[in-house]
């Protein structure tokens, strides 16, 4: 009979072994290999069948078992040690707290985001996306760094994949109850759960609990909607990760950033946590934390609307992780207008302004939408793209917010990401470096990195790196059947079919990983472009290859499922099906296995649609190398000495099957002529592939300190978290009214400001030639309304230009006021102009706005430059 009602029975842990639970709900048990020996040590029968969940563990263990650990004195110093490191290492000082440079850091950033891959005892993501917000907040955990992680808590989380007979994906939505999972609610002083509430259309409300987890030294905040006083529908918004209709995800990102928000000021009056100064939104779902802090500064300071947009801006960071307008959520206006409007949410903040920082108000928009990324940027000061091709990319995509500057002006820059390698590489790794490097300074290396330790790599010998390859790949072999016998069972094969897994893949064969999301860009079936060919890679009596492929279509993606369908029917012939296997349900607990046994990491998404790809530095810190499409981060890093390029046809524009059929055709090539024979090359008296495993040592030595996360949040805390503070800072009730007051004053004048004339004084070019390192005295008569040079900037912008006379690379002069106003206004500038570079070069002048408390001249969307050019202005030397 089914049960009308469940709930949890924990055990009760004996005296002596109550550290045991503050061990199990911090999750830094997840990439901390002692703990997670710790309680394998509990019992190893059950810790297998738990998942290496500890929660789940101490649940299942017996009271016998229990009694006998508690009279283990072996074991119970070993609990004693475990909890004294643990206990120093969330209150004991590390590198934030070590910061002396004059800067005064933020004492709290809050960090938002709709999922978050910490492990998989705890299934809160879907893919990229969430697995860099985990890694985001363990390395921000690893350096102290004050984050507090704010995101929603998915009763269903994403899905879980399995197959059909026929190869087609099937989802499965089992139940998670928070209470079996390592999270804790947040509770009022008096015990009560705290709850957010936001108020819905049609006098209705949507409340919900906010539950904690401890990811090392960040709290983690997940609001739950599953409360009993919603109705039917509002205790359905946290129910599935991107599932829904447009209605479904506008609310659940209206809680995720104003409910958020609220979550944020509840956990912090209860347990005394610093308020953050600096807010950071990962992807645009929870732009509407900027609303909230609006509604914030109206009620409690008195701000309106325009000064506490300027207060927000000053503090927010925005980081967009895709370079395709179809990965942003776009909304009705109607139906936004209907969640904001009268007796809706955010009573007294006009509407028709929420409207308004949604608009795509540039060349090609659509008026009656509303583009949630462009609302976080509009109300982000400081941007980002998550590597240096996908910053370039976000600028163009985003340029029509600031109209008439070139892509490279727009304020958006870029952070690489990276990944947290005590999480992803195999203790095995960590053990070789151990004997190498040493042991605490292993864990030091892999959280926050140094070249010399890393350098230390490069003596490891070579039979032992050798050795240390086989023994991951054997392991990923053996977790390959154990899964595929798995999945043939689900998809209803009787166990006498199965014989033939035993013999799939071979620990001594050249083996190519390829895992991840399932969209059309990623390319999944792109090695299926010449099957015949692909046999034969697989099938060569003396350079075999063998594949493992997994990833996830979205459940509404019938285009993404047919692709894994075709991979599926592929691997599944019985003349390739040992060399090529699919796993269902690609998630955290099989990416540990995967990323370490591969020997080359395949990526082939159409270039530069890859915002950053990390999956192929999880590869990397475990002595994998990239065989990948110059996109992302590998476009940043790639070097022949530790990995190879798949060339691309980026020319071709629409011809999608001709350039599909070059970039197949080279990575064939690649595959056959170039990585499998570099392999299988035993030449020499070891026997062993020498020139393979120095290109494994270059990925370890140059990759390694790079694709850290703790770089990356170093970056952050750096470049925009300590500026963001200081802008917050700065920006007081009065001096958010005077900034905005500024603004608008800037723009009403702007239509009438202009450049009216550029000559050279002295040093001109002869005959449209001049000589590097010659000087151009420039002169240049504006009309700035009724602005005054404190509110502007001219300058001279001047570099190599294209044949079409466009400035490339450009660099900015600064020219000063000489004279003015006139009985007109107008205002003379003079300056120098240095001719630094050789070959075409010319120059333009320009104006931008300029105020103190601007984070860029950009930021206004506001530039004056000639019209056009007179005899003695805009001159082009060649």
């Amino acid at each position: 009979m089914k049960a009308i009602r469940r709930f949890t029975v924990r055990p009760v842990l004996p005296e002596p072994l109550l550290q045991l639970t503050e061990l199990a709900r911090n999750l830094r048990w997840s990439w901390h290999s002692e703990t997670r020996e710790l309680f394998q040590s509990v019992d190893p029968e059950g810790w297998q069948a738990a998942g290496g969940d500890p929660v789940r563990l101490l649940g299942a263990v017996s009271a016998t078992r229990l009694a006998e650990l508690a009279a283990d004195r072996r074991f119970l110093r070993r609990l004693a040690v475990a909890a004294a490191d643990l206990d120093d290492y969330v209150n004991g000082g590390r590198w934030y707290q070590s910061q002396e440079n004059g800067v005064e850091l933020p004492a709290a950033i809050a960090y938002f985001s709709p999922e978050f891959g910490i492990t998989a005892a705890l299934p809160q993501y879907s893919g990229g996306l969430g697995i860099l917000a985990g890694d985001h907040l363990k390395a921000a955990s690893d350096l102290g760094v004050p984050l507090i992680g704010v995101g929603l808590l998915y009763r269903h989380g994403y899905f879980r994949q399995s197959l059909s007979r026929d190869g087609w994906q099937q989802e499965h939505y089992p139940v998670l109850d928070p209470n079996e999972l390592p999270l804790g609610l947040l509770r009022q002083d008096d015990g009560t759960p705290a709850r957010v509430s936001l108020t819905l259309p049609g006098g209705r409300t949507l409340q919900a609990h906010i539950w904690q987890a401890r990811v090392g030294r960040v709290p983690l905040l997940l609001l739950d909607s599953d409360v009993e006083d919603n109705d039917a529908a509002a205790r359905e918004v946290t129910d599935r990760l991107y599932g829904g209709g447009s209605d479904h995800r506008l609310l659940q990102e209206m809680l995720l950033g104003i409910g958020g928000v609220r979550a944020v000021r509840a956990y912090c009056r209860i347990t005394g946590h610093p308020d953050p100064e600096v807010f950071h939104t990962n992807e645009g779902h929870a732009g509407f934390l900027g609303l909230e802090r609006i509604r914030e500064l109206e009620r409690e300071q008195g701000l309106g609307f325009d000064a506490a947009v300027e207060a927000v801006r000053a503090g927010t960071v925005f980081t967009t992780h895709t370079p395709v307008p179809a990965g942003i959520d776009r909304f009705e206006r109607a139906l936004v207008a209907r969640h904001f409007g009268d007796g809706g949410e955010l009573s007294g903040v006009p509407v028709e302004r929420i409207l308004e920082l949604g608009a795509e108000t540039y060349p090609g928009g659509d008026p009656g939408v509303f583009n949630m990324a462009v609302m976080g940027l509009r109300l982000a000061q400081r941007a980002n793209g998550v590597s240096t091709l996908h910053g370039a990319v976000s600028r163009e995509m985003f340029a029509g917010l600031w109209p008439g500057f070139d892509p490279a002006d727009v304020p958006i820059t870029s952070v690489t990401n990276g990944v947290h390698a005590p999480t992803w590489v195999a203790p095995e790794v960590v053990r070789l470096g151990a004997r190498q490097i040493g042991v605490g300074r292993t864990e030091d290396a892999l959280s926050v990195g140094g070249s010399p330790r890393w350098d230390a790599v490069a003596e490891i010998p070579d039979q032992d790196v050798w050795d240390l390859r086989r023994v991951l790949r054997e392991q990923l072999v053996q977790e390959v059947r154990d899964r595929l016998r798995a999945s043939w069972r689900q998809r209803g094969a009787a166990a006498a079919e199965l014989g033939w897994v035993d013999s799939v893949l071979d620990p001594d064969v050249l083996t190519i990983g390829f895992a991840r999301r399932v969209p059309s860009y990623k390319r999944l079936t792109l090695m299926l472009r010449d099957p015949d060919r692909l046999r034969r890679l697989l099938l060569d009596p003396e350079r075999p290859v063998q594949i493992v492929v997994a990833g996830k279509a979205h459940p509404a993606d019938d285009g993404g499922k047919r692709l894994v369908q075709e991979l599926v029917r592929f691997a599944d012939d019985p003349r390739v099906r040992h060399r090529i296997v699919f796993l269902p349900d690609y998630g955290m607990a099989m990416a540990q296995k995967l990323y370490p046994g591969c020997d080359v990491w395949l990526n082939n998404p159409l270039r530069p649609l890859e915002a950053c790809g990390t999956s192929g530095m999880k590869a990397a810190l475990n002595g994998c190398l990239n065989l990948s499409v110059l996109d992302g981060w590998w476009d940043e890093w790639f070097e022949p000495d530790f990995g190879w390029a798949i060339p691309t046809a980026d020319g071709l524009g629409a011809d999608e099957d001709r350039r599909d059929h070059l970039e197949a055709s080279a990575l064939y090539e690649l595959i056959e002529n170039r990585v499998a024979p570099r392999f299988y090359d035993r030449a020499g008296h070891s026997g062993l592939p020498v020139r393979w495993i120095e290109m494994v040592r270059r990925t370890l030595v140059s990759l390694g300190p790079k694709v850290l996360a703790g770089r990356m949040v170093r970056e952050y805390v750096e470049r925009l978290y300590a500026p963001a503070a200081l802008a917050h800072r700065a920006l007081d009730a009065e001096a958010a009214r005077d900034l905005a007051w500024w603004k608008g004053r800037a723009r009403a004048a702007w239509p009438r400001v202009s450049v009216e004339h550029v000559e050279t004084l002295a040093a001109a070019p002869v005959g449209g030639t001049a000589e590097l390192g010659a000087t151009l005295t420039l002169r240049v008569q504006v009309a700035l309304d009724t602005l005054t040079p404190e509110d502007v900037e001219v300058q001279a912008f001047a570099g190599r230009v294209d044949p079409q006379d466009v400035i490339r690379d450009g660099r900015s002069f600064p020219l000063k006021p000489a004279a003015g106003p006139d009985m007109e206004g107008r205002w003379v500038y003079e300056g120098p102009l240095a001719l630094d570079r050789t070959g075409p070069f010319g120059y333009t002048v320009r104006i931008l706005p300029a105020h103190p408390l601007l984070a860029t001249p950009a930021e206004l969307g506001l530039v004056a430059a000639p019209v056009e050019t007179d005899a003695g202005g805009g001159v082009l030397l060649r």
